[in-house]
């Protein structure tokens, strides 16, 4: 969670920095690691969005949800043409999910997009309880997961340009206007709290951002003293498998762990396959909607994929959607400058994978869900100009086979690089 925002009036601040974050100042108890907050989940069902596609994407924020300390009681969904501007889902179903809260004794809704500051602001007003969308909920796990004082740096700054536009519905309580002579309207408390509070949160915004770009010449300079290695990125939608894979692949101790966003912290390892070495780094995953605030600030630790030789690319082959979890990778590298990359492409955990034959009289197209591991396989390896592998980093089924297609790759690029022999290792 974000540090207390300093300055005058300590308390009313910290209120105000810590209601975005689970710390809810409406005599209700913010999420915390150690405790299961009851909860419910809010999507939408549009033309662009389909039934089955919101439903997924709950499955995910319910996940993420879990990951950060709540326990989901349970979904709402809303067939809407486009989003409500005053409330997101209309006034119907917020009467719904109203009634439900207050049945239940529910504190928080978690909404599965970003919410403007005007929807907060009126949701909570008529919901009576704590609000939460994607991009909170996810700033909150990166900072529960940030263990250096560099990842720590990088999500403070991405909550405090969250919080930004967001202070004016931190202090709609004490907005008062008070009538002047001449029938002129003076300003009250609250706006002038609200205009020093945005001082300081600007003042430590520019601050984070000279202290990244201290660390980030530190490690410019840290990389360009690794010399001429060739170096790999892992990159890959979160929870995919990406630091188990690299434990295998390097024989070190990187933290994995079945949750989302285990990993934040780029971690680089010299890897050695049959005397020849290169350099491995493990990056923070990837997820749909990802909060550009965040994309912003981890720009910085992303140089590693952004300077990489070949990504292997990783993905979750059990996952029903993992399709879309490659296109969404895609596009992540795509915006941070890495879409020109080579890449080699890990389908992991074949080991879950499972499917269900469809009926021979069936004739409805095929879906991931009924093609056998095989079929799949014969799918991928027959793209063009897309070398994969299919393994299992959990059963090690298949990493021997890894090894020797990395290895041929790096023994390529070194050949290119220094054709008469003289490796810079």
């Amino acid at each position: 969670m974000p540090p207390e925002i300093e300055g005058k009036n300590t308390q009313k601040q910290t209120n105000t920095a810590n209601i975005i974050f689970f710390m809810i100042d409406k005599n209700t108890t913010g999420l915390k690691p150690t405790e299961a907050v009851p909860a419910v989940l809010v999507g939408i069902i549009t033309e662009a969005q389909k039934a089955n596609q919101s439903e997924e994407y709950l499955d995910e924020l319910e996940f993420l949800a879990e990951t950060a300390g709540a326990r989901v009681s349970k979904r709402f969904t809303q067939r809407l043409q486009r989003p409500d501007s005053r409330t997101f889902i209309g006034t119907g179903k917020v009467a719904e999910i109203k009634a439900f809260i207050e049945e239940a004794e529910i504190g928080l809704v978690i909404f599965d997009d970003e919410l403007t500051p005007s929807q907060l602001r009126s949701l909570e007003r008529e919901l009576g309880c704590s609000i939460l969308d994607r991009t909170a909920l996810i700033l909150d796990i990166f900072a529960q997961r940030a263990k250096t004082a560099y990842a720590k740096t990088q999500v403070e700054l991405a909550q405090y340009q969250y919080l930004l536009p967001r202070l004016k519905r931190m202090w709609s309580h004490l907005e008062r206007q008070r009538g002047g002579s001449g029938g002129l309207n003076m300003r009250g408390p609250g706006e002038t709290q609200l205009e020093t509070d945005r001082r300081i949160v600007l003042t430590r915004i520019t601050k984070l951002k000279e202290q990244l770009k201290k660390i980030d010449r530190q490690m410019a300079s840290q990389r360009g003293n690794r010399g001429s290695l060739t170096r790999l990125a892992l990159v890959g939608y979160t929870n995919v498998g990406k630091s188990t894979i690299m434990n295998l692949l390097s024989k070190s101790n990187v933290f994995a762990e079945n949750k989302l966003f285990a990993t934040l912290d780029t971690t680089v390892r010299k890897v050695v396959i049959e005397n020849l070495p290169f350099l491995l780094s493990d990056t923070v995953g990837f997820i749909r909607k990802l909060p550009h605030q965040l994309v912003e600030s981890f720009k910085s630790t992303l140089d590693e994929v952004r300077e990489a030789d070949i990504l292997l690319h990783v993905a979750d082959i059990s996952h029903p959607n993992f399709e879309e979890q490659i296109r969404v990778v895609a596009d992540t590298l795509h915006e941070i400058g890495a879409g020109d990359k080579p890449v080699y492409l890990v389908f992991n955990k074949i080991d879950a994978y499972t499917f269900e034959a469809k009926d021979e009289y069936d004739l409805t197209p095929p879906t991931p869900a009924n093609i056998s591991l095989d079929d799949m396989k014969n799918t991928w390896l027959a793209k063009e100009n897309s070398p994969c592998i299919f393994v299992s980093a959990k059963e090690k089924s298949n990493i021997d086979k890894m090894r020797n297609d990395i290895y041929k790759m790096v023994v390529e690029i070194d050949a290119g690089r220094y054709p008469f022999g003289n490796f810079m290792f």
